[in-house]
């Protein structure tokens, strides 16, 4: 039995508990005492199975499961800083009001509206609950949710641009060819924002580009020739950090292995 099955089966009773008292408590304690923290890494077996199990149970329960995931996600970094065993509980939170909007209509655009505002989370390990939970929206509701996605671009914080970024950069969303082609599209119209932006000392536009500087790769082995082309068009550009995210793309397995004469290429026009 896998370790996330496993898992699964200790939170039903607690989940159909649950459902019957109104009462989360052995839930959040659950999840507090397995959580890992403080360590380097979380449990990422169990909050996938907390968030499967929200996702089994959201087409009849969806609204006890959206105030559950509502109350959690709003435990703040002053309660819960990184590292906090509590964290936990926001970290499945993200993850969780994903699965309800990616199950019911009716929480969609709210649960997009609640991910928005976790990408400026303090914490990083909130901030990639985001892209959980925003992957698994494009997983179910695909095109509707990278037309969302593609509004926080336009007027965005740079971290919400970033929480874009890792999300779509997930090879198996990838693997559907018009998902690919959107995320292209979505990295073409960050860098335009990046091009745009003046302030580039801030710790917020430090974690977008890092960021940057691994996603891009991962879209281009998807979509290659497009995506060659406009690393191509960027040649060129005076922009100092444009030029390193395209360098660290360059470095990166997934290109070099692949597509190793248009990764020469392309080093060798750069300076």
């Amino acid at each position: 039995m896998s370790r996330i099955k496993n898992y699964k089966q200790h939170l039903v009773p607690l989940f159909e508990a649950f459902f019957i008292t109104n009462d989360a408590q052995k839930i959040k304690e659950h999840l507090i005492s397995n959580s890992n923290l403080p360590s380097p890494r979380a449990n990422l077996e169990l909050a996938k199975a907390f968030a499967n199990m929200v996702e089994q149970y959201s087409e009849h329960e969806s609204e006890k499961l959206w105030k559950l995931c509502s109350e959690i996600i709003k435990i703040s970094a002053e309660e819960a800083p990184t590292n906090d065993p509590k964290e936990f509980l926001p970290f499945c939170g993200a993850s969780g009001i994903g699965d309800i909007g990616s199950v019911s209509l009716y929480y969609f655009e709210q649960s997009l509206s609640m991910l928005k505002m976790l990408t400026n989370d303090s914490r990083w390990r909130i901030r990639e609950a985001v892209c959980f939970g925003v992957q698994r929206l494009i997983r179910k509701r695909g095109m509707d949710t990278l037309n969302h996605l593609e509004r926080w671009i336009i007027d965005g914080t740079l971290l919400e641009l970033r929480a874009v970024a890792v999300a779509v950069a997930e090879p198996v969303l990838l693997k559907n060819e018009q998902i690919a082609y959107y995320a292209l599209n979505l990295h073409k119209q960050i860098f335009n924002r990046i091009q745009n932006t003046a302030d580039r000392k801030s710790e917020h536009f430090r974690i977008l580009r890092k960021a940057l500087g691994f996603t891009f790769s991962t879209v281009v082995c998807e979509v290659p020739e497009p995506a060659f082309k406009f690393m191509h068009d960027l040649i060129n550009s005076r922009d100092p950090d444009m030029r390193w995210i395209l360098k660290e793309n360059l470095k990166k397995n997934r290109l070099v292995k692949n597509y190793p004469e248009k990764v020469e290429f392309i080093k060798k026009m750069l300076p």
